[in-house]
This record gives structure tokens, sequence and C-alpha cells, in this order.
């Protein structure tokens, strides 16, 4: 990946119009052939494939399978907001490792890091906050539960 020059990420050059539709097909229905993506938006199968590979390799995307949690059986999910001292890019790539933990990011405000993490239920949410709480470097924690899940998208790539 490309760094910028504050040694964040360099800005992804804009996707083109053609490129924007291929992806609102595949966010549709990722299983959608190549024929039928070139049906919908006028270009070929080859054209579709050629430009979905470039998308891919890229970095731009992937195609993958969302789940739902519920139904796998997995009934909690929360946000830990940690509050750390010293490195937070090796405390957050410790925290990655953690198969529970699906999300890990770095922020600036209130939370030094911010976890979304998966549970089979509230006490496995308590066993992973006390493995989280129990490195050394975090300082406190607040644990956010989901009630209920109003909205999640993935549709902001195209907009």
């Amino acid at each position: 990946m490309a760094h910028g020059p504050r040694g964040g990420m360099a800005a992804t050059p804009a996707l083109d119009e053609i490129s924007k539709r291929i992806i609102e097909q595949l966010q549709a229905d990722g299983r959608q052939s190549y024929a039928a993506i070139g049906k919908a938006i006028g270009l070929s199968e080859a054209a579709v494939r050629q430009r979905v590979q470039r998308l891919h390799e890229a970095g731009v995307m992937q195609i993958v399978a969302v789940t739902d949690p519920l139904k796998l059986g997995f009934r909690r999910q929360a946000m830990i907001g940690l509050r750390c001292d010293g490195d937070l890019e090796k405390l957050a790539d410790q925290l990655a490792a953690m198969d529970e933990i699906d999300y890990v990011v770095l922020t600036a405000g209130s939370f030094d890091l911010l976890l979304e993490v998966v549970c089979e239920d509230d006490d496995h949410l308590l066993e992973i906050l006390s493995r989280v709480r129990g490195v050394p470097s975090v300082t406190s924690t607040e644990t956010f539960v989901y009630l209920k899940l109003r909205k999640q998208t993935y549709t902001w790539g195209t907009r």
C-alpha cells in the first residue's frame, strides 16, 4: 500500500463511472456473472473481468461473503473504546491478532483505539474484555454493547 507524505495512506485515485457501476453491481449481488454485469452496464464480459481483476489487484475492493452473526450463533456484538499508553500501532497489531476482534482502528479523541467484537454471549464478551484489559499498555476500556443493528452498509465506495 502507498503511504502519503505524513505517514498515512496515500489517496487512491478516483474511480471512473464504469468502475463504480461494476462495484455497485457486485455490492447488490457478489455472485453475479461477469456477463450479467456487462449486460447491466453495457460492457463485454471480458472488459468486466479485466476491470474487476484490476480493482482487486489494486486493493480497491475484495469480494467476500458477509454473514449475519446472529444466525451463526453470535448473540453479542460490542464496540470497545480503549485508552492506552505506549506504541499504539504495536498494540493495534497485537489486538488485531485476536480472532474475536474484527475491527481495530486508531482514533483521535477520547479513545486511542476502537475495537469491534463478535461474541457468542455475555460470558464470551467478559472473557474477551478480561484479555484486552490484561494487556499492560491498556489503561482503561469502555464497552458499547449493540442492542440492535439498524444499518450496516458498504456502499460508500461508489459515492
